[in-house]
């Protein structure tokens, strides 16, 4: 791969196990996971800045050591500077991860906040410092390769994006991806969050939520998060694929180069898909679910009608 694309790349997701270990070692030795979730939002806030900034600051140091730059400047650019020349598809891929990353760290901390900074998922490794280790360091894994596409893109050389044209197909179908998976999620977190309000009011006796989007999936708050990194890596991959784009991945002009680019971006879904099918999103939720509610005929009634994932309207 370019050495100029790799200079950006490794620093990005060098930071991701940077700030990890930074966060980690604290919690482990207090055996707290207060801190665990908010620290995954904030690495990619972090991870996404930094490689917005990494460009405008070579740019900036070249600048200076060829004297082409005005003398009073300094050698680091402000966040202005960072942005500025940088093309839309750059800074939208960045607002998407940021937008989405500011949301999800916002609600998790004040749930375990909620808690006394406990969470079930820590109960049996909290007191184990290899494998409260092993959790951080995944979520360093897990920023890192959920967030490839758009630092990936965002560490291309700025003058690569002269060559495109200013709005592509994969620009418009990747944008409408992630506004509607992303409405889709707040929707549905939203009438889960309203639900278990009228709940606690004792509005409703309802065991469990069936009603909204959740009439339409059993798990549409994770059909929107697919949905919305969807769009994140098809606004990417887009980018990649093109000559141009292959050229400052330093990746070559075929078939094998051009699958290559894809796949970077498509790790992001695909690993996301991965993790909330097979891991940690519907197998803990259905498994807590089955055992609270199966022998409950209007639970196995909703199970049946209802699909897992892809909603269903007709």
């Amino acid at each position: 791969m370019s050495s100029v694309f790799l200079r950006t790349l490794l620093p990005s997701i060098g930071l991701a196990y940077g700030l990890q270990a930074a966060v980690g070692i604290p919690s482990i030795a207090a055996q707290t996971e207060r801190f665990y979730d908010l620290s995954g939002s904030l690495t990619y806030l972090s991870c996404t800045a930094l490689s917005l900034y990494l460009p405008a600051y070579r740019a900036r140091v070249a600048a200076l050591a060829a004297g082409t730059a005005a003398p009073n400047l300094s050698r680091f650019p402000s966040v202005l500077d960072a942005l500025a020349g940088r093309n839309w598809r750059t800074v939208a891929l960045s607002a998407f991860a940021g937008l989405w990353a500011v949301r999800l760290g916002s609600f998790l901390f004040s749930r375990i906040t909620a808690e006394n900074g406990q969470d079930s998922r820590f109960e049996k490794i909290r007191d184990s410092p290899a494998k409260f280790a092993v959790a951080f360091f995944a979520q360093a894994t897990w920023v890192s390769l959920v967030l490839l596409p758009v630092l990936a893109v965002n560490s291309l050389p700025v003058a690569t994006f002269a060559a495109l044209p200013t709005v592509m197909a994969t620009d418009v179908l990747g944008v409408a991806l992630w506004v509607g998976g992303w409405t889709f999620e707040v929707l549905a977190d939203q009438q889960k969050s309203q639900w278990m309000k009228e709940k606690k009011e004792k509005k409703h006796s309802e065991e469990f939520l069936t009603r909204g989007l959740w009439s339409k999936s059993r798990h549409p708050n994770y059909f929107g998060e697919i949905t919305l990194w969807m769009g994140v890596a098809t606004l990417a991959a887009g980018v990649l694929a093109t000559r141009v784009g292959l050229t400052g991945v330093g990746l070559s002009s075929t078939a094998g180069g051009r699958a290559a680019a894809i796949a970077m971006a498509g790790v992001s879904p695909a690993f996301t898909t991965f993790l909330l099918t097979q891991v940690s999103g519907i197998p803990m939720s259905e498994t807590k679910y089955d055992k609270r509610y199966g022998d409950k005929p209007e639970y196995k009634k909703w199970k049946e009608n209802t699909p897992m994932l892809v909603p269903k309207f007709f």
